[in-house]
This record gives C-alpha cells, structure tokens and sequence, in this order.
C-alpha cells in the first residue's frame, strides 16, 4: 500500500513538472506545432489544379543583374569596337555612293524605293564593316509631309535603305551619316566609363542654415555620405553629408556639366560640327504619281496592342498617319470623362500636361504648393471626373534650374501604390536625363519600372500603360552626353524589355524622324499627334 502512494506522488510530480514546463514554453511548443501544418497547408495552395499567379511575383537582384548583361551583351554586339589611326579612315559622307535601285522617271504611291549605300572612307577606300549610325528620311516640305526610312546594315560597309512612297508629289530623299561607325563605338566607349559628367549639387537645409554639397549616382568620396536607396529594387543616389545636419534635411537640387570627357582628342575631331549628320544623297528628288491604281481599302481604327512596323507612318499635312491603322478625330473632353491620367517621367510628357491644360478650357490647375521646375502637376475637372497629373521621375534628373526633392520617388513606387483600373491609363516616358551616364543605369531603371508595371497588370489587368518613346533631339549639341545615338541605344533597349508586357508603345522615335524635328521639346504639332494617339487608345 505504501510503495502505491508513493507511485501516486511520483506521478503526481511528474505531472506537475510537465504542466509547468508546457505552460512556461506554451508559445515555443505551439509554433513548434502549428509550423509543419502552416507549411502543409502552403504546399497544398502551391499544389492546387489551378494556381494562382503571384500577386507580386519576385524578381531577385541577381536576375535583374543577369538581365541587364545580357542586354548590354546584345548591345555590345551591336557595337563593336572601331578604334582608328587617323580620320582618313572613317567613313565619309562626300567618298560613300548611295545608289537608287531600278531608277525610274516617275514612281507610284505605295511602292518602295530601295537605296543601296556603299560606305567609303576619305580616301575613297571601301568600308569593310558596318556600323554606321544613319538618319534616313523622305518628305516634302510644301506638303508638310515626311517619314522615316528604314536602314538595314549588312555589316560588311554595304546597307540598304528601304522608304515606302506613301503620297504622291515631288519626294526629296534624304541619308544622313550622324556618326561614323569608329564615333558610334567611340560614343558607347566613353559613355560606359564614367558616372561624372553631370555634376548634381543638393541642397540642405535647416532652420536658417542652408549647406550645398556634391551628390551622384555614384561617389568616390571619403567623407560621410548620405544614401537615398530603394530598398525594393536597390537604385541608390548619393549626397555628401554636410556637418550637423541629418540626410532628410535635403531638399533642392540642380546639375550642371562636368568638364570632363572620356573622348581621346583624336576621337573628338568626328564629332566637330561639319562632321555630325553630313548628308550623303545630296539632290535626290523623286516624283511620286497616283498611277490609276486601286483604292487603298479602309484600315481599321488605331487600338490597344497593335504591332508596330518600320516606319510606323507618315506624316501629311502635319498629321500622323499610321501604317496599320488609321486614327479616328477623338473629341477630348468626352474621351477623358471618368478617366484618371498618370504622366510620369521627363518633360516631353510634361508637355502633353500643358496640352491637356490648354485644350481642355474646364481643367483647373491644382496648386500642391510645390515650387521649381519639376514640380508635380494635377489638373481636375470636377464635373467630368477628369483627373490628369504629371510627376517627374526620379534620379538622375538632370536641371540647370533649381528644383525640390522634398517628394522625389522613383516611377516604380508610385506605380505600386496604383490601384489601377479599366478607367486608369498610365503613360511612362525615360530616355533624355540618362543619356549622360552609363547604359546599366538605364536598363535598371527600365527593368524596374517592367517589374512594377507586370506587379499592376497582375493585380488590374484592365488598367492601360502606355510606353512613350524618346524623341530625336538638337544633333549639334552635346554630342558626348546628349547625342541621338544614345538615344536610339536605349528605343532599342526600351522595346526588348517592355515586349513581353500588354503595354501600348507610342513611337516617338520614329514620329520625330517623320516630323523633322531638331529639339529635345517636339513642336506642338507633334504633341498634339502624340496625343491623338493614346486618345484613339483609350476610346
């Protein structure tokens, strides 16, 4: 009986202890618990017949990275070292022969004409390789009409130069050399060596005290930095940290030129002005008859998705015409009733703002008390539930004029704070203010901003994004920070990363070649097509 009681203690204790125990670990033994069946029940929301896609579908910073050198691979690729000894052996506009194929008195509209182009250098020697960076254009002043041509480099000195006669009349052709092929690769060379030929001087302040100190995209200093990074997708941009004073007390910025070039002296002599966009068909005017053919049939009304072509169409009496579609007069004000309009990146889009202003007499400017140039726009129209705004992107922007910082943000971040919706059209525009700085800084950008716009299709798929394209731009300014030729490098990286995307591209590129124009700000004649464009998008 005896050695029964104290079994009973003994199990009584022991039942106490683990009591004890489970109680004073209850929170360690639950999750030790509940783990194997929280991941169970993931494995079987993973294993379901008909996943779901990834709300915010992840892409890690070491594919990001794979993918801009892979980009940068294809463009190296398409651009070749070219070093030279002495210009002579460049190629040159007088010495190159430009040869129309199957001449002919008069032409009919609709047919393609074919230009063969030999290029030789200046001593009249065959060129034995490609590269060329050229501007083909056909048009007809008195007509106010024009378009592109399309060029195709063959690699071995020889290139043909397709136009397509879209309108009858006297045609003046025309094949501009912007740069020889030893200056395109002397151009990507120099462009990709350094980060410092934009200076950016930031601003801070506190209480009464104002401090300007340097600040990059990339720093070598030894002094304390401040970093503005985002987090997400690890851009950062980078400020010399005054003394006592906190890296949020940055609030204004502006830019100016660096006197610094990564241009050899000898390099420097393609880029003088009498050798940038040197004609080489001098005098070809064609005459381009009707010809009695058929009707063109009726094509259909420009939308959403459309695939574009080379070129994508012509200008006729100062209106964009396309070569697949045809746009329809959109009346504005009914189109953009309910709508809400991001504009988000350089000015050429702010331009369409300040078209939207003036064409639209019922939109009222919101004032959001910010100051400077780069100041966020809002216009509303209440009646119509009209909302359209234009926000800056983010670093490198690139200013001579003083403009606030204060709410800065990166395209990305405010494209994942987007609801979005059927009545939701977001048009992105990069190009201009990267043209200075590497290539990788670009395509990063490009690729973030694809991240966050698949993250927004994925979330509200009838939302409308649109790409607008850089434009051409003055063709004697700043050759080595600001020339077409890096302009054109990032239209072709922009089309290969937004390809695979639901997104409408506004050709830019090739509206401006149409149209021209010769500065960075198109006339209003182009904005006013671009315009109709994304009208005939979303109505």
């Amino acid at each position: 009986m005896a050695n029964r009681k104290s079994l009973l203690v003994l199990l009584f204790l022991l039942a106490s202890w683990i009591t004890f125990t489970v109680f004073k670990n209850s929170t360690k033994i639950w999750t030790a618990l509940r783990l194997p069946i929280t991941l169970h029940h993931w494995n079987l929301v993973m294993k379901s017949p008909c996943p779901e896609v990834p709300l915010h579908p992840v892409v890690s910073s070491a594919e990001t990275e794979l993918r801009i050198k892979r980009i940068t691979g294809k463009l190296d690729q398409l651009i070749p070292p070219r070093p030279f000894t002495h210009m002579n052996t460049t190629t040159s506009a007088a010495h190159s022969t430009a040869t129309i194929l199957h001449p002919r008195d008069a032409y009919c509209r609709g047919d393609r004409l074919d230009v063969v182009l030999e290029g030789r250098d200046h001593l009249g020697r065959r060129k034995e390789y490609g590269g060329d960076f050229l501007r083909a254009r056909m048009s007809s002043p008195a007509l106010k009409a024009g378009a592109s041509g399309n060029v195709t480099d063959y690699n071995n000195g020889t290139y043909l130069v397709s136009f397509t006669l879209f309108w009858e009349g006297w045609v003046s052709l025309s094949l501009l050399l912007i740069h020889p092929s030893e200056g395109a690769s002397a151009l990507w060379r120099a462009r990709n060596q350094g980060y410092d030929r934009v200076i950016f001087t930031g601003q801070f302040a506190s209480g009464t005290s104002h401090v300007d100190t340097d600040c990059a995209l990339v720093l070598n200093s030894s002094t304390e930095l401040c970093e503005y990074l985002d987090a997400q997708d690890q851009e950062a941009f980078y400020c010399v940290r005054p003394p006592h004073m906190p890296c949020a007390a940055l609030t204004h910025m502006h830019s100016k030129n660096k006197d610094v070039s990564y241009l050899s002296k000898q390099e420097w002599s393609l880029f003088e002005r009498s050798n940038v966009g040197v004609e080489i068909m001098e005098k070809n005017v064609i005459s381009v008859s009707k010809c009695n053919r058929k009707t063109v049939p009726v094509k259909k009304k420009c939308k959403f998705g459309m695939t574009s072509t080379i070129p994508g169409g012509h200008v006729w009496k100062e209106t964009w015409n396309p070569v697949s579609c045809s746009l329809a007069p959109i009346k504005m004000k009914e189109c953009l009733t309910g709508k809400f309009v991001y504009l988000m990146g350089d000015s050429t889009v702010r331009q369409w703002m300040e078209y939207f202003k003036n064409s639209i007499n019922t939109l009222k400017s919101v004032d959001l008390h910010e100051s400077g140039k780069f100041q966020h726009q809002l216009a509303v129209d209440l009646d119509k539930n009209i909302n359209i705004q234009w926000q800056k992107h983010g670093y490198p922007l690139i200013g001579s004029l003083t403009y606030s910082v204060k709410e800065i943000e990166y395209i990305a971040r405010v494209i994942d704070r987007t609801g979005g919706e059927k009545n939701t059209v977001i048009v992105i525009s990069l190009g201009q203010h990267f043209r200075p700085f590497p290539i990788d800084v670009f395509i990063r950008r490009a690729l973030n901003v694809h991240k966050a716009v698949q993250r927004l299709l994925l979330r509200s798929p009838d939302t409308m994004v649109i790409i607008k394209a850089e434009n051409i731009r003055e063709m004697h300014g700043d050759v080595e920070r600001f020339s077409d030729f890096h302009g054109y490098v990032q239209y072709l990286a922009l089309k290969e990363i937004f390809q695979d995307l639901n997104v409408g591209l506004i050709d830019a590129w090739d509206i401006t070649i149409a149209y021209g124009t010769k500065s960075v700000h198109p006339p209003q004649s182009v904005v006013r097509n671009e315009v109709n464009i994304l009208l005939n998008y979303i109505c």
